[in-house]
């Protein structure tokens, strides 16, 4: 198209060129009847000149402001036009052409040539030959008549026919010329090119469609949709298939593969995510928050950020509450990248008494904490540097657990508020009456340990509590959390959560494993007892699946004996009825699962389906012995190691007792011992929860694109239908919480909206009226 572009503007000045010519030839016949009227005409010649003048200075401003985009080929065409201009100049400013001329004018005749259309033409053939990078204006700009050039000729009182005739011979062959160039238009073509519209449609974001704001709103009320019964792969498909179609039309009708790549390699959230932070972009939009929105954030200027953990239980308390999250403190202020603050609850003596084993109390949080460090460090083998702090507690005797008293926030100061691990998020704010943790913190993760729902039903109306706490437990985390991560498929399924075991084994189970590797390398005796269970003794920790087993295959089982170690609300319940049964259950007393007396054991038996992800199985598989479990979601993680052994049916539990009783457990590999350590499950933790990417400032709650060298980036101020309905919920969840009478109601503890009195004492605290003052009585 440049080519043929070249060779019309050649065609033009050929066609100028010979007007010209015979202008100089008809001039010089006619200068000697001009000589009467040289004085009248030079006037009229100085004029003409300094109307030329402007011309070229007005034409050498366009050029010179476009030449960073002109081509050396225009700025010759200007060089070459401009002293041709100054020749033609130079021969009507002579004396006797001007002589000649004047002789066949009368006094009545004007002039009016139209200079300006003269520069207009100029100026269009520089921006004609800029081709691209100006076609937007040649697109919009009408076509230039180049009669337009030389205005009106005529007398005054002539009509049109009269005046052709009367035009001067060599103006009447150039203005005949020009109007045969005008004809051939060579550059409509490329004005109206399908290329050009491809061009300028790519230059522009188009806007959302009905079908992506539909499938953004599916996407967004997914946990809403939950509540109805409609299943989250339900509503994935659907996002998908409203997007698709108008993800098709971009991959058609992209401009560039580069931009198609993109769109193939995401899945379709992130691609609806891109879509609208682009059309966001392109209006300049900037979301400054909504009405539930709280900016007072921790800022991480000093580059140090904070980690605060905070969890339902504490040692002596040998519950996985109580042990995991003192690990993952350990090694998370292991790496030196954050400051680590641990909060636990702190218990009356009265709880105290009900809940440590062992008759173990303490008269001060400054005693437990030296006795939790000390029972750490034995176990971790370094020093951990991170803070441990309290915060209000108190047991329930009827749900089995201690309940925060008071806003649990309030303990974390808003300097070190900048990420929060809460250890199971719905236990923690069940009757939370405080301040929103996302609205305090910069990123929320929730880590959820027990399988509520399996507990709740096996009480007296089970099946409708759990109904109730289902929809509580996908309220409270929805509106309390960012991030929350499941253990196993045994839990809940609940809103912004995925799978993933972040739980690692004390470092000592290993030791004991990596011994026992090595007494078999040289032969000696490792194992000298058969099988036993260790667990809480309730009903709900396997009691109720083993016994039954053994009673139902006792002749089949005839001769094996199990040793079980706990303590427990349920064990005399548990003791008669094995004894009623004449099982050969041997009861012992509750111990530490590292205990020298344990590690003659082989087989380790664990029936429990209402576990997530049981420690105890973790803990026997480290120290090398062979580990009997249900087939159910909650050992989907072990089932890789070789000395798991899952069975679906009674008759297969039968069949893999036999098979661990004659045969010795392999020992585990290098790699497997890794994948148990609680360096292992810190590696998962960061990459699940995102506190890899918040940690080293890489995006603040934003992703960017996966493309080839170049990504778009999800905007993170966009506003969101879903952070909106969350902060609602919470708003709503704040008014229930604050009324005594409706806490009542639904279970909790009475006198926990606030801490009492011996809180404030053993926590040296101001009392709650004082903290938190009403005005207004």
């Amino acid at each position: 198209m440049a080519g043929d572009g070249q060779a019309s503007t050649s065609n033009a000045f050929s066609f100028i060129s010979k007007g010209w010519r015979e202008v100089k030839d008809s001039a010089d016949a006619d200068l000697q009847l001009m000589k009467h009227r040289a004085n009248s005409f030079k006037n009229l010649a100085t004029s003409f000149d300094r109307e030329l003048e402007n011309l070229f200075n007005s034409a050498t401003g366009i050029r010179s402001s476009s030449s960073a985009l002109s081509r050396p080929t225009e700025i010759d065409f200007v060089k070459k036009l401009q002293p041709k201009l100054v020749e033609i100049r130079r021969a009507y400013s002579s004396p006797d052409f001007s002589k000649k001329v004047l002789e066949k004018w009368t006094p009545r005749s004007t002039i009016r040539i139209d200079l300006s259309a003269i520069k207009n033409a100029i100026v269009s053939e520089v921006e004609d030959r800029e081709g691209m990078t100006e076609f937007d204006r040649i697109r919009r700009r009408r076509g230039l008549k180049f009669s337009e050039f030389w205005g009106e000729w005529k007398r005054d009182g002539d009509d049109e026919e009269k005046q052709s005739g009367r035009d001067w011979e060599p103006i009447r062959v150039l203005k005949t010329r020009l109007k045969e160039f005008e004809k051939r238009e060579f550059l409509g073509g490329f004005k109206n090119s399908e290329f050009v519209e491809k061009v300028k449609s790519s230059l522009a974001v188009p806007p959302l469609d009905a079908t992506e704001l539909l499938a953004n709103l599916v996407r967004q009320s997914e946990p809403f949709l939950d509540q109805l019964g409609i299943r989250k792969d339900v509503c994935e498909k659907l996002v998908e298939s409203l997007y698709s179609k108008r993800k098709n039309y971009f991959l058609l009708n992209s401009p560039s593969s580069g931009e198609s790549s993109v769109l193939e390699g995401e899945n379709v959230n992130d691609e609806l995510d891109l879509r609208i932070a682009s059309v966001l972009q392109s209006t300049g939009h900037s979301y400054d928050g909504g009405f539930w929105t709280d900016h007072a954030k921790h800022d991480p200027s000093d580059q140090k950020r904070h980690v605060a953990i905070v969890t339902t239980a504490s040692l002596p308390w040998m519950t996985g509450t109580a042990v995991n999250p003192l690990f993952r403190a350990a090694y998370l202020a292991q790496t030196a990248k954050q400051n680590v603050t641990l909060l636990v609850p702190w218990l009356c003596a009265s709880d105290q008494e009900l809940v440590y084993p062992s008759n173990i109390t303490f008269t001060s949080p400054e005693e437990q904490e030296i006795y939790i460090r000390n029972w750490l460090e034995e176990r971790i083998g370094f020093k951990a540097d991170f803070k441990i702090s309290f915060y209000p507690g108190k047991f329930s005797k009827k749900r089995r657990s201690i309940l925060p008293a008071g806003d649990t926030s309030q303990f974390i100061p808003s300097k070190d508020a900048d990420i929060a691990i809460l250890e199971e998020p719905e236990h923690l704010n069940w009757y939370h009456h405080g301040r929103r943790w996302t609205d305090k913190f910069n990123h929320v993760v929730g880590v959820v340990h027990t399988n509520y729902l399996e507990y709740i039903k096996r009480e007296k109306n089970g099946a409708l509590q759990a109904f109730f706490v289902k929809h509580i437990n996908n309220w409270v985390t929805r509106a309390y959390c960012d991030k929350v991560l499941r253990l196993s498929a045994a839990t809940q399924d609940l809103p912004k959560s995925v799978i993933c075991n972040v739980h690692g084994v004390n470092p000592k189970f290993l030791k004991i494993g990596e011994k026992v590797a090595a007494e078999k390398e040289t032969g000696e005796k490792t194992f000298s007892k058969g099988a036993y269970f260790l667990g809480k003794m309730v009903w709900a920790k396997g009691y109720r699946e083993l016994i039954d087993l053994l009673a139902k295959h006792k002749s089949d089982l005839d001769g094996f004996k199990v040793d079980v170690y706990g303590n427990g609300e349920d064990a005399n319940e548990v003791q008669s009825t094995a004894k009623s049964l004449d099982l050969n259950l041997n009861f012992l007393k509750g111990r530490d699962h590292a205990d020298d007396s344990l590690h003659g054991y082989k087989v380790f038996i664990n029936p429990s389906v209402s576990d997530v992800l049981c420690t105890a199985t973790a803990e026997a598989l480290a120290m090398g012995k062979f580990v009997i479990c249900a087939d159910h979601p909650s050992n989907q993680f072990f089932r890789s190691f070789p000395n798991c052994l899952t069975y679906e049916t009674s008759e297969d539990f039968v069949a893999k007792v036999k098979e661990a009783m004659e045969n010795d457990p392999q020992p585990l590999t290098p790699e497997q011992r890794f994948n148990l350590s609680w360096e292992a499950a810190t590696q998962r933790f960061m990459e699940y929860s995102e506190m890899d990417k918040v940690l080293d400032m890489e995006k603040n709650g934003a992703r960017s694109s996966r493309g080839k060298g170049k990504g778009i980036s999800k905007s993170a101020s966009m506003p969101s239908l879903s952070g909106m309905v969350d902060g609602g919920l919470a708003f709503a969840h704040y008014c229930l919480t604050g009324n005594e009478f409706l806490r009542l109601c639904t279970g909790a503890t009475p006198g926990t909206r606030d801490y009492d009195k011996q809180h404030c004492k053993d926590l040296r605290l101001l009392p709650p009226q004082v903290e938190n003052p009403i005005y207004g009585w």
